[in-house]
């Protein structure tokens, strides 16, 4: 991706931000966002039942959902599970402050890392905050004294323990 500035599709005198750094969002209708809230709650549905439930053909509901698929707006389906049967009976957030720069990196030392089950970067008094699940106490300090302690990028952590998972909201 190049930083240069393009004046093409600008008025005279004016910059224009290259075309690369534009996104523009697919135009969803109500249908669309109905067959995204669906699969969102039951992402095995069959398409004939996604079909029946958005009162369409399910031509139509075949297409919309490879349409959506293909224009990134559903980008997977996954299982959701509950950690404490897996075994993880100990969640909590690990906020990071990094070096300027590295988050470019951490992702990939962060992928190796198992316990890590997602990333987001923010701005604020941290850079990036990870969701860790580990079998227990011991697995969750391991985790964040000697892996993400020692990652060379990370200037520091704070960990918030996660009594209750409330994420059915």
């Amino acid at each position: 991706m190049s930083d240069q500035v393009s004046s093409t599709s600008a008025e005279a005198g004016q910059l224009a931000a290259p075309a690369e750094h534009y996104f523009v969002a697919p135009a969803l209708d109500e249908v669309d966002r109905q067959l995204v809230e669906a699969l969102g709650r039951d992402g095995r549905m069959s398409i004939r039942a996604l079909a029946d439930q958005v009162h369409i053909s399910r031509a139509n509901a075949y297409a919309r959902v490879e349409r959506l698929t293909q224009t990134g707006v559903i980008t997977g389906f996954t299982a959701t599970v509950d950690p404490l049967k897996l075994g993880l009976a100990t969640s909590a957030y690990v906020t990071l402050s990094l070096r300027q720069s590295s988050w470019r990196t951490l992702r990939t030392q962060l992928q190796a890392i198992p316990e890590v089950k997602h990333m987001a970067l923010v701005g604020g008094d941290f850079d990036a905050i990870l969701l860790v699940r580990a079998a227990d106490n011991e697995g969750l300090r391991r985790v964040v004294l000697e892996k993400l302690q020692a990652i060379p990028e990370v200037l520091a952590t704070r960990t918030a323990l996660i009594f209750e998972d409330l994420s059915s909201l």
